[in-house]
Order: structure tokens, then C-alpha cells, then sequence
């Protein structure tokens, strides 16, 4: 059980948020809030208890690695490249500070682009009730150092612009951070925003004791980044739907001519173990039994229906067939609670579209006669938003790596520290 906003007294409060801003930008201008606007129920409600004062912090984007990415392409190009002028034009805070604001309807002050640390002063000068955002807490290395005395340097300083501590930042939950848990250890109350608390709500049921039966649909490119949360979901799973680039593993290692499509030859024996475990436990394992192939990655190759397992060797797989979709139809129809992660298919094309936007719709409906249905990982929510069904979810996720590490049953630092 994770301690909430709702359950500490903030009035006269100066609180301390960790947020999760880390969104698309594009010549200074936020392309998708729906980070922001995930954040802004928590923020209101903290507000509404009489603070003294909110001080938001997040990173945005790698500075570091994406300076040196801009730096080698700039080397390569012969061209000068100023690291600090391009860390400040594409990593400030002060534009998302801005954006917030007019989604707040309420002036939110930017501290100053000098980074983090010094700021005790300026917050605790700012009337009660003021709305503080802070500098990109990966502008410094001790956000991010895996030596704990480093990143307690930068904790301690945030610790000391607040009197509680709320993280609300699950997108990041997954990371052991100054800024998103190691500030737990200096600041006497910590506890979680609305967005966390969701989230929890909702993905570690799965995990731990899910409304069954449960089916669990893992897609996406690979194997290897999926194998800890498909023996997770085992232990609890009624069927398990395995699709996209990563089914082909799976294919071949039952002996499945899988042409040239995506695979990981060196996961063949995992995906084999995978498939012993699931018939010792009786779980049902769902893989394509039709496909849509071409003869290249391309958005406008021309799309070949197989009716089969078998591709021929000139093609590869890159979406489910009727007769997959029609199997889809029948194991989710009978699931009250059904968690997806990743595509069955390369959704991006429109081609090879059909087989993800028929399982969304299928997982909306599902909803609607009241199953649980979670969707979480970045792909599958790009896909149930580009469809226009993430509303009809009863819950997309925010996070891609801590909705995954989540699964997968691990403990996330940064929802340890808000534990009651």
C-alpha cells in the first residue's frame, strides 16, 4: 500500500514534486502534454490545501547523451558545436514552465536556467501559495550517479526547498534517482501524487492477485526485452497472446518456417523454456496462425496475406491475419482482466496496421463490458492513440520502462519510498 497526498496535512506546507515533463519538444514548444496534463490533478489538489509553496522539478530528455550525439553528427558534418548553447536551447525547463502556466491558469516561476542547487532562498521569498519550477535535474551528474554519497549531494539541496516530498513522476519510478527517490531520505514525509497512485492501483494487481481469468498480449521487436514480464504473467495468466516481431522466435522454435522475418536466434532456447513452463502451468499460449507478409520493411510495399504459420522464405511477417484476430476475439471475450504491452504488428505502416488497431478495438470492447483492461509500454499507447481508443481503456499506462518493470515484479525506488 503506497501512502497519498490525501492522507498528510500540506496546509502551510512547502511541498517538494517530482514530476515527470520529460515530453517532446521542438524549437522550444511542447509537442504532447499529456505528460503535463496527467500531472495537473495532483497539482491542483495540493494547491487547494493552502500550501505555502510547490516546487516542481523533472528532467527533460539526456542532456549529456544527446549532446554528445549533436556533437559527433556536428564533427561529421564539419561544423562548430557549441555543447552549453545546445543543452540550453533543447533542455530548459522555462518553455515547460510556461506551457504549464497556461494550462494552470495560474503563474508558475521558473527558478532560474543556473541549475538546481542555491534555490532555498528565492522559493522561500515567494508569496504563499506560489507554483516554483525548477531547472532540468539532469543538468547535473549527481542525478544520475550510481554512487549514492553523489546523488545524496543533489537530494539533500532538493530536500531543503520542501517539507514533504511527492512523487508523482511514474514514468521515472523505475530509476533510482536524487530526484526521485535517494530525496526520500532527508525530507520527514514522503508520499505519492494521483498519477502514481493509479498507476499502482492498476498494474501491480496484475502482478500480485489479477480478477481472473487473466490474458496477458506481449508484443513488439524482441524477445530479449520481454522475457522477465512474460514469466512474470505467467504465474497468473489464462492465455497468453505473444505477437509482432518477437512471435517469430517463438515460430521458429516450434519448427515454423518464419522466412525473413525478425528474429533473435540466440533467444531460441528461452522462447522454448517460455512454451515448456506455459503447458506445465496450462496456460494458453496464443501465436499468429495467419499473417500479412511482404518482401521488405517498407510503408509502401504491397501487403501479401498468408494463411498459415509457415512464411515463404522471400517474405517477412509484419502483421496478424483475420484467422489470428478471430483466436484474439475468442480469448478476450472471455478474460475479466487483460493487460497489453507492445503491437502485433508494424502499426506505423498503414498496410500493416489492421491486426493492432482490430486488437485495440477488441481490447475497448472488452472494457466496456467490464473487464479491466491496461495498457501499458510505449508502442501500445502510441497505438491505442493513434486509434483513438485510449479512452476507452480503463487504464494507459504513462510509463514505458516502470510500467514494465512493474510487471515484471520488481520494486521501482521511486514507489518503495511512498510506501506506508
Amino acid at each position: 500500500m503506497i501512502k497519498t497526498v490525501k492522507s498528510l496535512d500540506l496546509k502551510g506546507k512547502r511541498i517538494i514534486m517530482r514530476v515527470d515533463f520529460n515530453v517532446p519538444m521542438k524549437d522550444g514548444v511542447v509537442q504532447d502534454d499529456t505528460r503535463i496534463v496527467a500531472a495537473i490533478p495532483t497539482i491542483k489538489y495540493i494547491l487547494d490545501q493552502g500550501v505555502k509553496t510547490l516546487t516542481l522539478m523533472s528532467h527533460l530528455g539526456d542532456p549529456s547523451k544527446d549532446a554528445a550525439k549533436a556533437k559527433e553528427k556536428a564533427e561529421k558534418d564539419g561544423k562548430s558545436f557549441d555543447e552549453a548553447a545546445y543543452i540550453r536551447g533543447k533542455h530548459r525547463m522555462a518553455p515547460v514552465a510556461e506551457y504549464l502556466a497556461k494550462k494552470l491558469g495560474k503563474p508558475v516561476v521558473f527558478a532560474g536556467e543556473d541549475g538546481c542547487y542555491g534555490k532555498k532562498s528565492f522559493i522561500d521569498g515567494q508569496p504563499a501559495g506560489t507554483v516554483v519550477m525548477l531547472e532540468n535535474t539532469r543538468f547535473h551528474k549527481e542525478e544520475t550517479a550510481k554512487d549514492g554519497a553523489e546523488r545524496d549531494k543533489l537530494a539533500k539541496e532538493l530536500a531543503s526547498y520542501g517539507d514533504i516530498f511527492v512523487n508523482d513522476a511514474f514514468g521515472t519510478a523505475h530509476r533510482d534517482h536524487a530526484s526521485t527517490a535517494s530525496i526520500a531520505k532527508f525530507v520527514p514525509l514522503s508520499a505519492a501524487g494521483f498519477l502514481m497512485e493509479k498507476e499502482v492501483d492498476y498494474l501491480e494487481p496484475i502482478v500480485t492477485n489479477p480478477q481472473k481469468p487473466l490474458a496477458a498480449i506481449i508484443g513488439g521487436a524482441k524477445v530479449s526485452s520481454k522475457i522477465a514480464v512474460l514469466e512474470s504473467l505467467l504465474k497468473n495468466s489464462g492465455a497468453l497472446v505473444i505477437g509482432g516481431g518477437m512471435a517469430y522466435t517463438f515460430l521458429k522454435a516450434q519448427g515454423h518456417k518464419i522466412g525473413k522475418s525478425l528474429v533473435e536466434d540466440d533467444q531460441l532456447d528461452t522462447a522454448r523454456k517460455i512454451l515448456d513452463t506455459a503447458a506445465s502451468l496450462k496456460v494458453e499460449i496464443v501465436l499468429p496462425v495467419d499473417q500479412v507478409g511482404a518482401d521488405k520493411f517498407d510503408a509502401a510495399v504491397v501487403p501479401v496475406p498468408v494463411d498459415g504459420q509457415d512464411l515463404p522464405d522471400n517474405l517477412m511477417g509484419l502483421d496478424v491475419g483475420p484467422k489470428t484476430l478471430a483466436k484474439y476475439k475468442e480469448v478476450i471475450s472471455r478474460a475479466k482482466t487483460i493487460v497489453w504491452n507492445g503491437p502485433v504488428g508494424v502499426f506505423e505502416f498503414d498496410s500493416f496496421a489492421k491486426g493492432t488497431e482490430e486488437l485495440a478495438k477488441l481490447v475497448a470492447g472488452a472494457t466496456a463490458g467490464g473487464a479491466i483492461t491496461v495498457v501499458g509500454g510505449g508502442d501500445s499507447v502510441a497505438a491505442v492513440n493513434k486509434f483513438h481508443l485510449a479512452a476507452k481503456m480503463s487504464h494507459v499506462s504513462t510509463g514505458g520502462g516502470a510500467s514494465l518493470e512493474l510487471l515484471e515484479g520488481k520494486k521501482l525506488p521511486g514507489i518503495e519510498v511512498c510506501r506506508a
